[in-house]
């Protein structure tokens, strides 16, 4: 039975800051984080915008790609690392908000970034399984950095979601082979009841994010056979605008098949929904015939691969809900630094 994406969808927050704004606050080097990281902007959640809200947006963005009833959807599953409860879950108000019923399996995942593409893989793992007719699996975010942190320049928010199934009527990209990759690598954590993470600084990139991407891409390529010319496109985990560029240098792939998925620059690191947003952008203007390489990230550290082939359908589905590149570049409302750590509760009222 072949199974893959009958719907998918993104959502991104209209609000940016840009990099220069956060630096000249901090007294830091914009240009280094331009230059260096390949970060110009990044989006900003409005106060009413949230793992959830995100999550819902692309979900019905999916749903109408994918043209199915909710109330068939037997799975929903969200990742994220902000979600906005600690104990009640992201998921069941994901899937009551777009109409599926309650006999409904919902969960929570957490692995840092990598828990959008976990989500994806169980949905994909039940439909392959027959015990559900259709699955969903989000990865969103409303990702944290300290004030005047590296990660302050690139924690931004999005959502991506994409739903599962086994109807070849309503197939837009077959998955073809799956791969995951894992150690014990603690390079970015965040402990119980703190509010930022703490990170490794340059041991995030080696032996960390590098080695973990380079240990899924090589079993995937192993394992189905296929060597980096046979793709057209290759997503790969954005925490920044260079580690995607460098480890596809590395792994023999070129600037151009990374290229349509590397939003980092303009939208930030959406952690969860980072290779996932990637992926609906690649799906936008893919062709049928296509072969995409998607390999997530996620520090603890993992990473999740797969390989797509696009189908026919691909052509009748891309206009029908906002494209991402769309919600990436247009209709944007531009913040101050002020403005911003108000909407990301920087700044918190006496008795908070």
């Amino acid at each position: 039975m072949t199974v893959g994406i009958v719907g998918y969808g993104a959502h991104i927050p209209r609000r940016r800051i840009k990099v220069e704004e956060i630096a000249r606050v901090w007294g830091a080097d914009a240009p280094s984080y331009k230059k260096g990281l390949e970060l110009s902007q990044k989006s900003v959640p409005a106060l009413d915008e949230d793992t959830i809200t995100l999550s819902v947006e692309a979900s019905r963005n999916a749903l109408a790609r994918a043209g199915i009833d909710p109330k068939d959807i037997g799975a929903c599953y969200v990742g994220s690392e902000s979600h906005p409860y600690a104990v009640k879950p992201s998921g069941v108000a994901v899937a009551e908000a777009i109409g599926a019923t309650p006999d409904c399996h919902c969960a929570d995942f957490e692995f840092a970034c990598k828990a959008g593409s976990e989500g994806m893989f169980v949905a994909y793992g039940l439909v392959k399984a027959g015990l559900i007719k259709y699955g969903l699996g989000i990865g969103a975010d409303t990702s944290q950095g300290a004030p005047g942190d590296a990660l302050e320049y690139a924690a931004s928010a999005g959502a991506a979601a994409f739903i599962m199934g086994a109807d070849e009527d309503l197939l837009i990209a077959s998955i073809d082979e799956t791969y995951s990759f894992m150690t014990d690598t603690p390079d970015f954590w965040r402990r119980e009841h703190q509010v930022y993470p703490s990170h490794g600084g340059r041991f995030t990139g080696e032996p960390a994010y590098f080695r973990t991407i380079t240990g899924g891409v090589t079993g995937i390529l192993e394992k189905s056979g296929l060597k980096p010319q046979d793709f057209k496109y290759a997503i790969f985990h954005q925490p920044n605008g260079k580690f995607p560029k460098r480890i596809g240098k590395k792994l023999g792939f070129s600037f151009e098949q990374i290229d349509v998925g590397r939003l980092v620059p303009f939208l930030g690191n959406t952690y969860s929904g980072s290779s996932p947003m990637g992926l609906t952008a690649v799906l936008d203007v893919a062709d049928p015939g296509d072969r995409i390489l998607m390999c997530s990230y996620g520090s603890g550290a993992g990473a999740d691969a797969f390989i797509f082939t696009v189908r026919d359908r691909v052509r009748e589905v891309q206009d029908l809900a906002p494209k991402t590149r769309w919600l990436l570049d247009e209709n944007l409302i531009f913040l101050q630094y002020g403005e911003y750590a108000k909407l990301r509760r920087k700044i918190r009222l006496a008795g908070e």
